[in-house]
Formats: C-alpha cells, sequence, structure tokens
C-alpha cells in the first residue's frame, strides 16, 4: 500500500510599535518561517509505510497507553507495528477544560524523543503538538517493542473529559 505524506508547518507575524517612531512612520517588523517535509512511500530515510489517525476522547483524568508496536489499527483494518516514528501530531479541541498531556507513561516509556520517561508536554485547549523528524537524516524515533513502545496521552485534570485528533506516521522496518 503506497503511502505519501506532507507536513507543513509555518508562522507569519507582523510587528508594530504601540507608540509612533519619530522617522519611521507606520514601521513594520515581519516575523515567518515555513517549513515543508515530505515522506515518500518506503522504509529508509526520508520515507514513511504506515499511519495511524484518530480523533480520541479521554474522560475526566483518565490516561491512555497508546502501543505503538501492534496496538494500534491503520485506517483498513491493520495491526501497525511501528519500528520508527517519523511524526507525532496533536490537536487538542478548543472546547477542552484540561490539558492534554503527552508522555510520561508508567512502563516501557517510547522516549527518545524526549529526556526521560518521566518528561511530558502539555498541550493546551485549541493548541497543537507537531514532531516531525526532518532537517537531518530523515531516520525517525526508534520505537523497541515491549520495552519502549508506549505513548501515554492524559487529561490533566479532573471534572471534564478532553477531545483530541491525533495522526501518527513512520515506518514498520
Amino acid at each position: 500500500m503506497a503511502l505519501s505524506t506532507n507536513v507543513r508547518a509555518s508562522v507569519a507575524a507582523n510587528q508594530t510599535p504601540t507608540t509612533a517612531l519619530d522617522l519611521a512612520a507606520g514601521a513594520t517588523v515581519p516575523h515567518s518561517k515555513s517549513v515543508s517535509l515530505s515522506f515518500a512511500t518506503g522504509t529508509a530515510a526520508g520515507q514513511a509505510d504506515l499511519i495511524f489517525s484518530d480523533e480520541r476522547t479521554l474522560s475526566a483524568s483518565a490516561n491512555e497507553d497508546l502501543d505503538l508496536a501492534g496496538g494500534l489499527t491503520g485506517a483498513f483494518g491493520a495491526t501497525l507495528t511501528f519500528v520508527k516514528i517519523k511524526g507525532i501530531f496533536i490537536a487538542a479541541a478548543s472546547a477542552n477544560t484540561n490539558d492534554i498531556i503527552v508522555g510520561g507513561a508508567a512502563s516501557n516509556q517510547f522516549v527518545n524523543w524526549v529526556g526521560a520517561g518521566t518528561h511530558t508536554v502539555r498541550v493546551k485547549p485549541g493548541g497543537v503538538f507537531l514532531l516531525a523528524d526532518g532537517e537531518g537524516d530523515l531516520s525517525g524515533y526508534g520505537v523497541t517493542a515491549a520495552t519502549g513502545d508506549l505513548l501515554r496521552i492524559a487529561n490533566s485534570g479532573a471534572g471534564t473529559s478532553v477531545t483530541y485528533d491525533i495522526v501518527i506516521w513512520g515506518t514498520s522496518a
């Protein structure tokens, strides 16, 4: 099955002073950066052959450990066993009250994208988290079945559920 993956991230902002400048009326400073990554079908550097996507909801104070080595199912019903993760995209619903916490599984943590098993990233309501293997060798983040394959996603608080969209892409070898 062929897979073509394109990732684009960009920031565009214009900064204007809050007070008038003496000789530069209407001065604006643009700030922009754009990155585009493409992954062809395959298992080598710069390629991906597996993808998982879903909209998920966690009840208040709940968490789930996504098993990257055989615990996820693809769009056509096949079990996905990632060997390398090329990217993770998480978008927290803007209607959430609590944050989404990424990382920090109790055991068998998928951690080589952070420093240690207890490290996490907090995604605020309406926020986005993007990890994409780029700018280097594009070889990905290794997944080790049974010892380094659990990506924890958690609801940061009590009282309300949280919803998030997730896309994970990578390789089977």
